[in-house]
């Protein structure tokens, strides 16, 4: 799907230059530089270059290339395209990349950015439309390397700004308790980002560019999902504080999904089940009641007792190594 209404444009350039980030309104000073992925006919990339903003293009559709190349020629620097997928950004391949594979140091290098501590300001702003297609396996990916500080954020608290199915944000919004919708991944993504909706838009104003002219809006029985949703996913300032940090994250994310096996289950039944005995006075240290179960936690309650289990001598890092292991290899 594709921008190619120019009043949607503008929409999302306002969005755009309001927020956190390098140059945070368009005054005098440096022009804020912005990566958009997969930008199509270019009818956004337009619009943010007439806004002063510099654009770097990672575009994989050669169709389109050819058109985005030639804009870039007739500037002056303000526009980069690079031929790439933001999706198949650092594949664990050996040997050299061919596009539209990318890797992530090659592409920073060309954008100029360089890499900053995870406690400094937002080096760099993305834009992009998640194809609906495998869209779930693609937000666990971009969390995963944002927990393990792999990829796009070893350059530090990168921002995304992404239009997500309703279903999506829906999933990623979710309140403890609220059955079926609150799930491993909402408690991970609340914990590691600041999740803002940014506006909503009809699946209709988008474009494709299918010889059929349409694609299949996703058909959702439980949850709302007549529109796109464009949300801002910064990364949260102090999520490595207290125990969790890049190497033991993927211990983390794993305790959190087996959580969610069976999110009816109690809490001490599922410690009991990783070998605790004394997963009572534990709770009591954490003020957690001992009947609560799985789906009732709050995401920060998660990472305490992620935290507390750290500290206690009966847990193990190697729990989890198997499923470590394998879900590693999935998410590749």
């Amino acid at each position: 799907r594709f921008i190619a209404c120019p009043q949607l444009a503008r929409t999302v350039r306002r969005c755009l230059q309001h927020g956190a980030g390098p140059g945070p309104g368009l005054g005098p000073g440096p022009q804020p530089l912005l990566l958009e992925f997969a930008p199509g006919p270019g009818i956004l990339t337009q619009t943010l270059l007439d806004a002063g903003f510099r654009v770097v293009a990672l575009e994989s559709d050669s169709d389109f290339l050819a058109d985005l190349q030639s804009l870039e020629n007739s500037l002056d620097g303000q526009l980069k395209v690079i031929h790439g997928d933001f999706f198949r950004l650092d594949p664990l391949t050996k040997g050299a990349l061919k596009p539209p594979a990318v890797s992530s140091d090659k592409l920073f290098e060309t954008m100029g950015v360089a890499a900053v501590p995870w406690r400094a300001d937002v080096p760099l702003k993305i834009f992009g439309i998640v194809p609906q297609q495998l869209e779930r396996n693609r937000l666990w990916r971009l969390l995963f390397a944002m927990y393990e500080c792999s990829s796009i954020y070893r350059y530090g608290r990168v921002e995304l700004n992404l239009f997500i199915s309703e279903k999506e944000y829906t999933i990623l919004t979710a309140k403890p308790g609220e059955s079926r919708i609150y799930q491993a991944l909402t408690v991970l993504a609340q914990l590691g980002y600041e999740i803002e909706l940014l506006h909503k838009e009809p699946w209709s104003s988008f474009a494709t560019n299918l010889k059929n002219g349409g694609l299949a809006i996703p058909k959702t029985v439980q949850l709302p999902n007549d529109h796109l949703c464009l949300v801002r996913l910064t990364p949260q300032q102090n999520l490595f504080t207290g125990g969790l940090k890049p190497s033991n994250a993927s211990t983390f994310i794993f305790m959190v999904k087996q959580s969610f096996a069976k999110p009816k289950s109690r809490l001490t039944d599922r410690l009991n089940s990783w070998s605790l005995d004394n997963s009572d006075a534990l709770l009591k240290a954490l003020e957690i009641p001992k009947n609560a179960a799985m789906r009732n936690l709050y995401p920060e309650d998660y990472k305490r007792l992620f935290e507390a289990l750290q500290n206690s001598d009966m847990f193990a890092e190697t729990l989890f190594h198997d499923e470590v292991l394998a879900s590693t290899k999935i998410m590749n």
